[in-house]
């Protein structure tokens, strides 16, 4: 049974004349209406990251009259964004996200007031950044955020409405881990759905845990960077989670609650799964302890900062691997295996050009057999995640190779970086 739940926000004051004339679109809808429409402008709902979902969700919730915006995200606007991330023009490049998306939110609605997190949520932050909206839109770009946002969310009883892309697939679905009251009965339904809480009369309601329980090994999901994404489903994907947050404002029609929408854009088709609680799971109380928790949870534990790599890691930081290759001696062999035309965008002095695909498919018994031996290789992609792989086929092979966190970038960054004063 599909969930058809009582608003989540209760009314705000009477619409200005102003405001009547704003969203006079939404006043005639049956299910929102001018009490819906109030419901909206107290509304205070977070959206965690400003990138490819968080962009065309950001601009609809402000368009919508949603009265506090919350973003999360501590990044900057890079040219690669443009492609997808709408919220950004070619003059914020170099900017804060949550920077250029407050002014593109005032520019479009200007009664809608902005908090800005400019931050990367932790079990010590997540907490208090959530704490105090309504509802939240998870539009993270990695596993150990999204873990994070659904266990905080699970702690502090609110929804979530969580959206995921690929390439020319995406995934929406409503998760919320808390019992709720069914609707009053003086409040009308569209359509005469039968009201029911989040976990339609079976205990508690379904999260991010329950449909995935397990992450997926560290590599095997590639990101944006690795693996592409086309920019326009964003907004596809990223709008239909806008949808969701103002259903759950207003209570108008059924929520995703309990179903798992996903959307191929090549096909152009939904398709919709039935998701369910797992019943032999035990309710999230707390977040995991630590701050590096949920990066070890998914196994993406944090490299050990030293002067220098030790023997049997993989992984090494960029100010370690630059300062590896300013020591006198044999320097390491640094192996790029981006693509050749991430390679033209931002070079890599004094490196070999090997696309990953050719250590990860086929026979890589040749390119595994032209890296050195008699020295650590150091293994750069764009962030880290095909690198890492590369570096456990040649460790694989005994060859001691190590994968630099972050990069080219964070090691090109590393390198320019002024020496510690001695």
């Amino acid at each position: 049974m599909t969930a058809a739940l009582a608003p989540l926000v209760a009314p705000g004051p009477e619409l200005t004349t102003a405001e009547l004339e704003r969203y006079a679109r939404h006043l005639a809808l049956p299910g929102v209406g001018p009490e819906g429409q109030r419901r909206l402008a107290a509304a205070r709902v977070l959206v965690v990251g400003a990138g490819g979902l968080g962009s065309p969700a950001l601009l609809y919730l402000a368009a919508a009259g949603v009265g506090t915006i919350g973003i999360v995200d501590d990044d900057v606007v890079d040219t690669s964004n443009l492609q997808r991330q709408v919220i950004h023009g070619g003059s914020d490049v170099g900017r804060r996200k949550v920077d250029s998306a407050r002014d593109a939110i005032a520019d479009v609605n200007p009664h809608v007031r902005v908090v800005e997190h400019a931050l990367r949520l932790d079990a010590d932050t997540a907490l208090d950044v959530l704490r105090g909206y309504d509802v939240v839109l998870d539009g993270a770009d990695n596993f150990p955020t999204r873990y994070l946002v659904s266990d905080a969310a699970e702690v502090l009883g609110l929804p979530v409405v969580w959206g995921s892309i690929y390439r020319f697939q995406g995934q929406v679905s409503v998760f919320w881990g808390a019992p709720r009251f069914a609707v009053p009965d003086d409040v009308p339904l569209p359509g005469g759905a039968a009201p029911v809480g989040p976990g339609d009369g079976e205990g508690r309601g379904v999260t991010y845990r329950d449909v995935f329980p397990v992450p997926p090994p560290p590599g095997a999901a590639p990101d944006c960077a690795t693996g592409g994404v086309f920019g326009a489903m964003c907004g596809t994907v990223g709008s239909v989670m806008a949808t969701e947050a103002i259903k759950l404002v207003t209570g108008a029609g059924t929520t995703l609650l309990g179903r798992l929408a996903v959307y191929d854009a090549l096909e152009l088709s939904w398709r919709q799964l039935t998701v369910r609680a797992d019943p032999t799971r035990d309710p999230v109380t707390a977040l995991l302890p630590g701050d590096d928790a949920y990066a070890a949870f998914c196994g993406l534990a944090p490299a050990t900062s030293g002067s220098k790599p030790v023997a049997g890691e993989r992984d090494v930081a960029a100010h370690d691997a630059a300062a590896l290759l300013g020591h006198d001696g044999a320097a390491p062999y640094l192996l790029d295996v981006r693509e050749d035309w991430e390679a033209q965008v931002r070079p890599l002095p004094g490196s070999t050009l090997v696309p990953s695909g050719t250590f990860l498919t086929g026979d890589p018994a040749a390119a595994l057999a032209a890296l050195p031996t008699d020295r650590t290789v150091l293994v750069l992609c764009a962030v880290g995640a095909r690198s890492a792989r590369v570096a456990d086929v040649a460790r694989a092979a005994g060859i001691d190779a190590r994968s630099v966190v972050g990069g080219v970038p964070a090691l090109l960054d590393a390198l320019a970086a002024p020496s510690p004063a001695t």
